[in-house]
């Protein structure tokens, strides 16, 4: 279960920056500050979860990972974010990272 919690935490992770996106035009300021401090806490919450069986480092990286990866990808398809080849090799690099640390596990 402890996965579990760690990839929900991942997947909130993604949610605050989008929060913080959607707060910088003005008809959408309160709720994206609404969205970004709730995506925070349920993030936060599912991590100190996940942390009580998967070892602190290990849940830290993927907990980062997730959000990264998906913060960048939904940025890009969105938020028309820069994207070349180079970035998306970057990005599975991080993926491939968060693989290895739970095949690691």
């Amino acid at each position: 279960m402890a996965w579990v919690y760690l990839v929900l935490a991942g997947l909130f992770e993604i949610g605050w920056p989008v929060g913080l996106k959607f707060a910088q035009a003005p008809g959408t300021r309160w709720p994206g500050i609404a969205m970004a401090v709730g995506c925070m806490t349920v993030s936060g919450l599912l991590l100190w979860l996940a942390q009580k069986q998967i070892p602190m480092g290990t849940a830290y990286a993927v907990w980062t990972g997730i959000g990264a990866a998906g913060t960048f990808l939904l940025g890009v398809l969105f938020f028309n974010d820069p994207s070349s080849l180079l970035r998306y090799a970057g990005v599975a690099l991080i993926i491939a990272g968060v693989i290895t640390l739970k095949l690691a596990h």
